[in-house]
């Protein structure tokens, strides 16, 4: 996957030439651009281990065959964005993604953040009977315990890169600041239907309502991308262990459109308190303009 910056030496003759068209090009152009390439450099990579995998069109693979199909996906997209930022487009600290020690402090509170809210409203939902808490499977958190933290670790990084860092500041180029938190979350919110389109469409609210938190993340970090990269590392690691080990069961007290459908959090009033429980908080910090 390395072949990105090669191929942006190779093609360095006619650099100044795209950097003339990109700088002057309509912000939708511009994100156009950086979707189709990074799709364009995953496809033949997604095709080989499609091949290993002995996977067909049509065919649903499981989620452990769908982890080598994302982490090149994920993996690819800072080299299209530092491949940008070569040309002398924008940077990546113009994107929210800061060189400096106050980063991973950042990281800490929007991890802590993110977990702990989901836990109050677990908690509730203990409470009020709506789901148990399965004790006989603790065991199985201890075999998860450095795979899942690091997969949700790269995917709130590159999530948050590509989002609220890359498509909201070029989004806001050109549209306001709502505008482009709308539009941005939005897209965020459609991109999951790739994956699973069944279990996605009742999560579209809840996913967009979350998107247009994480922004409220960047600016309560002053623009910075590590706040909301915590909170939505905290978020995925939450989610990811209690499905992985099977801690929580629905007795079927309430609709599931009350604590989400098909077990999903964010397909529900749940995550959705969830949610505004961390916009909130958020809303609470200094940095953000009332």
């Amino acid at each position: 996957m390395f072949f990105v910056p090669i191929l942006i030496t190779f093609l360095e003759p006619s650099a100044n030439t795209l950097l003339g068209f990109l700088k002057n090009a309509p912000v939708l152009i511009v994100v156009m651009a950086f979707f189709i390439a990074w799709v364009l450099c995953w496809l033949p990579l997604a095709a080989v281990i499609a091949i290993a995998l002995k996977w067909k069109p049509g065919k649903s693979l499981p989620p452990e065959q769908k982890l080598p199909l994302l982490i090149p996906l994920y993996l690819l997209a800072p080299l299209i964005l530092w491949g940008i930022s070569s040309l002398g487009l924008r940077s990546f600290s113009d994107y929210g993604l800061v060189g400096n020690l106050s980063i991973f402090s950042s990281l800490l509170l929007g991890f802590g953040l993110g977990v702990i809210s989901l836990a109050i409203v677990f908690a509730c939902q203990f409470w009020l009977g709506w789901c148990k808490w399965q004790e006989s499977n603790n065991k199985l958190v201890l075999s998860n315990l450095l795979p899942i933290p690091l997969i949700a670790l790269l995917v709130g990084a590159i999530e948050e890169l590509i989002f609220r860092g890359f498509l909201f500041t070029e989004l806001n180029r050109e549209y306001p600041v709502w505008l482009a938190a709308v539009i941005s979350s939005l897209i965020f919110a459609l991109l999951h239907l790739v994956w699973e389109q069944r279990e996605t469409i009742p999560q579209l609210p809840g996913l967009w309502l979350m998107g247009m938190v994480l922004v409220l993340a960047r600016f309560a970090d002053r623009g910075n991308l590590g706040l909301a990269w915590g909170l939505h590392a905290g978020w995925v690691w939450a989610i990811a262990t209690l499905d992985t080990a099977q801690l929580i069961t629905y007795p079927g007290k309430v609709s599931e459109w009350f604590t989400g459908k098909n077990k999903k959090p964010l397909a529900g009033l749940a995550g959705i308190m969830c949610v505004l429980l961390a916009g909130a908080i958020l809303w609470l910090f200094p940095q953000i303009p009332k």
